[in-house]
């Protein structure tokens, strides 16, 4: 129910299934959905597989071995062990915040989106405007970029730099990409310097159109979620049922799939296709994987 983010270890999707509270898995090849982790109600109890509790997971990434979950009803986020199904708290515990401190010390405000480098979580928390880094080995919490309450679109370095209501990231091990939905604009945050600036799109400009150009000329509607697969950048434009895709090197936007204020379930080539709210999406390389928010299905693009 309400399937949100999307992501992939290359042999499976791994989905969060929000309005079920579970974790559910899909394997490529054979199409076989198996629940994760998560059981019949919500709630925010560490534990194995079904026995463990969730409560609006929103945000998926994997390192491989490992999943990790942002949970906007309980702020915080989570690691699930893959062989095992083991569930414990990462980050974060039920009450909002903006503290870095570690583990369930810090406190996070709707974390919604996530991504990692192996190393190193980067969560989009949503109502703190900012990009918060999240240490796996440690549990250290950081604010990475953005400032807590002061919301804006400044490009600039790290805590200078200023987001409104980020709602999508995405690595490419080098540099960050951000949906940074308040602004209707997509960011990049280089990792080694935390360098802040905008790949596409124009804050408060062309609101509420769908312009297919390039860098600042390019107009986005409702973007919501993010991925890459190290070349280009592929976005979901929830709100008017249509995927876009960014070149990275050029900055040049293009719309791949769906028709802009078209809704429906259509299968079919480019502008033939129909989603109906696409949220989330993944890429192992060959194909895109999309989360159809308000169709309760999963679709592939190849």
């Amino acid at each position: 129910i309400n399937p949100n983010s999307i992501t992939t270890d290359g042999t499976d999707l791994y989905v969060a299934d929000k309005g079920n509270n579970r974790i559910r898995k899909i394997v490529i090849s054979s199409k076989v959905v198996s629940t994760v982790a998560g059981g019949a109600s919500s709630g925010y109890n560490d534990g194995t597989g079904i026995g463990a509790k969730f409560q609006h997971p929103v945000g998926i990434t994997t390192d491989g071995s490992n999943l990790y979950v942002a949970e906007s009803g309980t702020h915080q986020i989570r690691k699930i062990v893959i062989s095992s199904k083991v569930v414990t708290k990462l980050a974060g515990y039920r009450y909002s915040g903006d503290t870095d401190a570690t583990g369930e010390d810090a406190r996070f405000d709707t974390p919604v989106d996530l991504t990692t480098d192996g190393t190193n979580i980067y969560v989009a928390d949503n109502n703190n405007h900012s990009i918060r880094k999240v240490v796996i080995s440690s549990g250290v919490v950081t604010t990475f970029a953005g400032t807590s309450g002061a919301y804006g679109s400044t490009d600039d370095t790290g805590n200078d730099a200023r987001f409104k209501n980020p709602t999508g990231i995405t690595t490419d091990g080098t540099n960050l990409y951000v949906v940074d939905q308040g602004n209707l604009t997509i960011r990049k945050i280089v990792i080694s310097s935390r360098v802040v600036t905008t790949l596409a799109g124009t804050a408060g400009g062309n609101s509420g159109l769908v312009i297919d150009d390039t860098g600042p000329d390019a107009a986005f509607n409702s973007p919501n979620r993010i991925t890459t697969d190290g070349t280009n950048l592929y976005v979901t434009e929830k709100g008017i049922h249509i995927i876009r895709k960014i070149v990275i090197s050029s900055g040049v936007v293009t719309t791949v799939a769906g028709t802009s204020g078209s809704a429906g379930s259509t299968d079919g080539t480019g502008a033939d296709a129909r989603f109906y709210k696409p949220y989330g999406l993944t890429s192992d390389g060959t194909s895109l994987y999309v989360t159809d928010d308000l169709g309760n299905i999963i679709r592939k693009i190849d």
